[in-house]
């Protein structure tokens, strides 16, 4: 934080009257390890820092990014590079109409300094959980800081530990089990769990598969399923812009001509997520109920959409996607999931997911890894791959019968440029009924 807070009171002085800036800052000190046939292939760490430098003139405005060498004198002059920069390109732009800043010096500080587990003791749990078993998987963990500051005043600082275990087992015929582990505190005997149950569905994988015909059968939504029905809506379905361009696919939920079920309540739920309490557009952001008992509620709100469409803005990122999302549990316990479940399909995983009709929040996609065909509350063998076609207002609505008491922190995997602080946690959901097409 201390490097961060210097390079903003250099900046603060090195611009003009007429400037203002937007510094935003991002760094990470990770371990990565890679693991093939249950053996570690690759390991090592990575230490990155950099800034996101935004400068704004008379309604004309520019971004650039910088990365950070961790040596003082060089950094200020790739800032001070950086900003002549923009500087230079700032006059061949025309002014932006939508261009709201926030001119409040608002103060946000959070570390969350949970102690990360030992690598030697999460390497052991792997090693003893596997043994016998082909598993591929990656594992990643370590501190990940974000910041922000403007010429206005205001400061953010958000530092948080996590870790994600992301990992498949898989069969001698090639089919596979995907699972993962992750969050803030690793725990040996929740990741024993978490692995046996992988490792016996696993062995029904050795069955002959079920074929199924096209048709609506009963069936058991895990939470990995259930995140991608939600990764999916969430591509504009809460967004303030595409609801006020009737583009969403809640449009008819926000519009109150439809509804989802009495049981689903979704919440932005930043505080205490591994998500900074700001945006980087200089907004404070707070938790937002989207869903309250299956009604269209909050929106996420940028600066842009704000000032285009006359709305508050509650710090809401550029593509306002909820990037620590929650789905209020329900009651169904984990024990219980086949017993309630009955005959129908246990699914594991969903895949390849889009819209076939976006306005109907209508979707298709393919069943993927650990889909079971269960009887009378007992897994009876695998099934083959199938495509369904279904509406959130069916799956999350008229059809939905119950949500799990037990939810599933799901971090995302992506370490694109940077390790991801993205997250969900998720009920598992039972419904009534589930469209198969093909």
């Amino acid at each position: 934080m201390n490097n961060f807070k210097a390079l903003v009171e250099w900046l603060k002085q090195a611009i003009t009257d007429n400037e203002q800036f937007h510094l935003g800052y991002a760094d990470e000190a990770s371990e990565f390890v890679r693991f093939n046939h249950a053996k570690v292939r690759q390991a090592g760490q990575v230490q990155q820092a950099s800034l996101t430098l935004k400068l704004i003139n008379d309604g004309r405005h520019a971004d650039l990014g910088i990365t950070l060498s961790g040596e003082a004198g060089l950094d200020r002059q790739r800032l001070a590079d950086g900003l002549q920069q923009l500087r230079d390109t700032l006059p061949l732009l025309p002014k932006d109409p939508y261009l709201l800043l926030n001119h409040n010096a608002w103060q946000s500080s959070n570390e969350q300094t949970r102690p990360l587990p030992d690598l030697a003791r999460v390497l052991e749990d792997i090693s003893q959980a596997a043994e016998g078993i082909d598993l591929v998987g990656f594992y990643a963990a370590g501190p990940i800081s974000r910041g922000f500051a403007s010429s206005d005043g205001a400061f953010g600082w958000h530092r948080a530990n996590s870790f994600n275990f992301d990992f498949s087992l898989f069969h001698a015929n090639g089919e596979a089990v995907k699972a993962s582990y992750a969050g803030h505190t690793w725990n040996s005997a929740e990741f024993a769990a978490r692995f046996q149950q992988a490792r016996e569905q696993l062995e029904f994988l050795g069955r002959p598969l079920h074929t199924l015909a096209p048709g609506q059968y009963r069936a058991y939504l895990a939470p990995a399923a259930l995140e991608e029905i939600i990764s999916l809506i969430t591509w504009g379905g809460f967004s303030a812009q595409a609801i006020a361009s009737k583009g969403s696919s809640l449009q008819k939920l926000y519009a109150g001509e439809q509804s989802l079920s009495p049981l689903v309540t979704v919440d932005e739920q930043i505080s205490g997520s591994l998500s900074q309490a700001f945006s980087t557009e200089g907004y404070p952001r707070s938790d937002v109920t989207l869903i309250s008992a299956g009604k269209g509620e909050g929106q996420l709100v940028n600066s842009r959409s704000a000032a285009e469409y006359g709305l508050s803005t509650n710090g809401a990122s550029s593509d306002e996607s909820p990037s620590a999302l929650q789905m209020a549990a329900g009651g169904l316990a984990q024990a219980d999931i086949l017993k309630q479940l009955g005959t129908g399909l246990y699914i594991s995983n969903l895949w390849y997911l889009n819209y076939s009709d976006l306005p109907a929040a209508r979707l298709t996609g393919m069943t993927r890894f650990a889909t079971f065909w269960v009887e009378d509350g007992e897994i009876k063998a695998p099934v083959s791959t199938m495509r369904f076609d279904d509406s959130v207002y069916n799956l999350l609505g008229s059809q939905l019968e119950a949500l799990t008491a037990e939810r599933e922190l799901l971090l995302s995997a992506s370490t694109y440029s940077q390790r991801n602080t993205a997250s969900n946690l998720l009920p598992g959901a039972l419904v009534k009924r589930l469209t198969l097409t093909l």
